[in-house]
């Protein structure tokens, strides 16, 4: 199951990823290229540019990789999950107006952030399981 996840996780974040590059879909595309504030909005709420963009298409790329094995479907989820944790902490402390927002932030995707690095990690460790008690019982094997 954890497999299957990392490969619909890998695709979402494609299809976000090649969203966040569609005029209509994005809004106030002409600051896409802005790394130093909110940025342009995917479906005119979620702040992005084209740093983020290419950040969700590698998280999609990651996706469908690591989908291989079990132990890269876990690492996927746990991993990115840590990692959208810290954007979104990164968010909540930073001045979406000032250069620090590399990332064309705002409130709506901070929260978009921990949502993502909540449910991936719960993703991780409740599918993983599976992956964990497999590696038991090879290890009681030998």
């Amino acid at each position: 199951m954890i497999q299957k996840a990392a490969v619909l996780f890998g695709v979402i974040f494609l299809l976000v990823g090649i969203a966040g590059f569609i005029p209509g879909i994005t809004t106030n595309y002409d600051e896409l290229t802005s790394f130093d504030h909110e940025g342009a909005k995917v479906v005119g709420l979620i702040g992005v540019n084209i740093l983020e963009n290419i950040v969700h298409l590698l998280y999609g790329i990651a996706g469908l990789a690591l989908a291989a094995t079990y132990a890269g479907s876990r690492a996927y989820f746990i991993g990115g999950g840590l990692i959208y944790l810290v954007v979104f902490l990164y968010g909540l402390i930073i001045d979406k107006d000032s250069s620090a927002n590399i990332l064309g932030l705002n409130d709506a995707s901070d929260w978009l952030h921990l949502l993502l690095g909540v449910v991936m990690i719960a993703i991780g460790v409740v599918l993983g399981r599976e992956y964990v008690a497999r590696e038991r019982v090879a290890e009681r094997r030998i």
